[in-house]
């Protein structure tokens, strides 16, 4: 059984092999130019092939994509879910969901109980949401940025959808923000680097053992 963590920012054949090979359940690759973890469609494609032939979902981490963008993905990668970690609103998660055919994953910034409300709005568009931290003043990427939040805040948040924590996660703390924020799926992208943009297969596998212990099997 796939265990319920994604690995994002993916861009080297070491990375997902060890992703695979430990048992992620999603993998992501970024397509936000601005980020130490781009890659174009075409080598996602052909990273992702492994992956997809091991029942590993796909999914395409994009920041206000325009459409020329979105076809584009959906054309070479085919990915089973586009997540949005922009500033879109639920009607860009529709035309999204319209175009391609792909599941929305929805990035919502959080770092205070309020900003749980916006989770109402997609409710009736998005498959999955992810809760990550708000990106420090001044920042220039939407995440990635190694930045956690406090996990009590959703300690009791049940939206319609399953979700993802993400934000500031490591092989070391995992499995407590997994029993602190009663998440049901976990994401990461920096905490499994030794350099930005650089994923480390052995944090990769710690990470997922860590979720493993956290999240037995049956």
């Amino acid at each position: 059984m796939r265990l319920p963590a994604k690995i994002c920012g993916l861009a080297t054949p070491d990375g997902v092999e060890a992703a695979v090979a430990g048992g992620a359940g999603f993998l992501g690759f970024n397509f936000y130019p601005p980020s130490p973890r781009f890659v174009e469609p075409e080598a996602a494609a052909r990273l992702a092939a492994p992956a997809r032939a091991a029942g590993v979902r796909i999914c395409a981490i994009t920041v206000d994509a325009d459409d020329g963008l979105v076809d584009r993905i959906a054309r070479t990668l085919d990915p089973d879910f586009i997540q949005l970690h922009g500033a879109e609103p639920p009607s860009r998660g529709a035309e999204v969901a319209a175009r391609t055919g792909a599941g929305v994953i929805r990035a919502l910034p959080v770092g205070e109980p309020a900003d749980l409300a916006v989770a109402l709005d997609w409710s009736e568009v998005a498959d999955h949401l992810l809760l990550d931290a708000r990106p420090p003043k001044g920042a220039t990427l939407t995440g990635g940025l190694g930045v956690a939040f406090d996990w009590t805040l959703v300690r009791d948040f049940r939206p319609a959808r399953p979700w993802f924590l993400a934000g500031g996660l490591d092989p070391w703390n995992v499995a407590e923000a997994l029993e602190v924020s009663g998440a049901p799926m976990a994401d990461v992208s920096s905490g499994v680097e030794r350099g930005p943009g650089l994923k480390d297969p052995s944090l990769i596998s710690a990470f997922l053992d860590a979720v493993r212990r956290a999240r037995p099997q049956a």
